[in-house]
């Protein structure tokens, strides 16, 4: 059962929905450990003053901001504080946009937003009114000491937070030397007119649970295998190709697409077919891939 991570009111002119803050997402990523590589004891991490050589004790750290190499400005957590965010138990709603004017490369860390108690219908109220004006909210909220510039929706049944970058923490995309070069080649029609036939041959509705993260899933069914005594033989790196003929490439990507629709199984999604024959190249005799057993995998996961 989640926890909620926060509580307090999404507010916007005199109205509040008292709301409680939820994570929408649970990190799945591999963790590993270092050991000595000698007797496989875990290393521990010291704080070592290179001055003196010595272990310094937490309690004679302080923070400080590098102005220039080898020279700092001290700053106390009590100045902190007096910077600190005023603490409000509110997410204050400055105002309502259309989705499409927010670029995804805004967004941040998601969150879910649940109605608190005896705060049903209020929330419902919010949730169909935002539902039916197609608007986003954006809003402030403090969390944590943190100010964060958030965008809340409705989705579904739910209203969903987003925290998200402020505008000068985003790189502009015209600081990269490499996009200049993009505006000084034109395609032609008929490049261009066989790349969108090659988008529409791979087009198709959206179904998160079709895509998994294969890199993680391999590197827990390598760390089952070592640990059930197999050695692991150490594959050469693959380079990408460079493609010397765009047309070509483009001609060859359509007819791949159109040959794995005439073998039989078109109504598959074409990420998905090469993981099927992935799949059975890592099968057993029992014609059961070692990705198939959840128990170890899992374990070493949460680890």
């Amino acid at each position: 059962m989640p926890r909620s991570i926060w509580s307090g009111a999404i507010s916007f002119g005199l109205v509040n929905v008292p709301v409680k803050l939820y994570s929408a997402v649970s990190r799945k990523n591999v963790r590993f450990h270092q050991l000595h590589a000698s007797d496989g004891v875990r290393i521990q991490q010291k704080r070592i003053c290179p001055q003196h050589g010595e272990e310094v004790p937490y309690d004679e750290i302080v923070k400080g901001y590098e102005l220039s190499p080898d020279r700092y400005v001290v700053i106390t957590p009590e100045e902190l504080e007096t910077l600190d965010p005023k603490k409000t138990k509110t997410i204050d709603i400055m105002d309502f946009v259309e989705l499409a004017q927010i670029d995804p490369i805004f967004y941040d860390q998601p969150y879910y937003l649940a109605p608190d108690k005896g705060a049903a219908k209020a929330y419902g109220l919010l949730l169909a009114a935002m539902r039916e004006s197609d608007r986003v909210a954006i809003a402030r909220v403090v969390i944590r000491q943190k100010e964060h510039l958030t965008a809340i929706r409705a989705t579904g049944d739910v209203l969903t937070m987003a925290t998200m970058m402020f505008a000068d923490e985003v790189v502009p995309a015209d600081a990269l030397d490499e996009i200049e070069a993009v505006g000084e080649v034109e395609a032609s029609e008929r490049e261009v007119a066989m790349a969108r036939q090659l988008i529409e041959s791979l087009s198709g509705d959206f179904e998160p649970s079709k895509y998994r993260d294969e890199y993680r899933e391999r590197v827990l069914e390598m760390i089952e295998r070592k640990a059930d005594g197999q050695e692991i033989s150490v594959q050469p790196t693959e380079e990408p190709q460079r493609v010397p003929d765009l047309m070509a490439a483009l001609e060859a990507s359509i007819a791949a697409v159109k040959s794995r629709g005439d073998d039989g199984d078109a109504d598959a999604p074409a990420a998905e077919k090469p993981k099927r024959a992935s799949r059975s190249k890592g099968s057993g005799s029992n014609g059961k891939a070692a990705a198939k057993r959840p128990t170890k995998r899992e374990t070493a996961s949460k680890k």
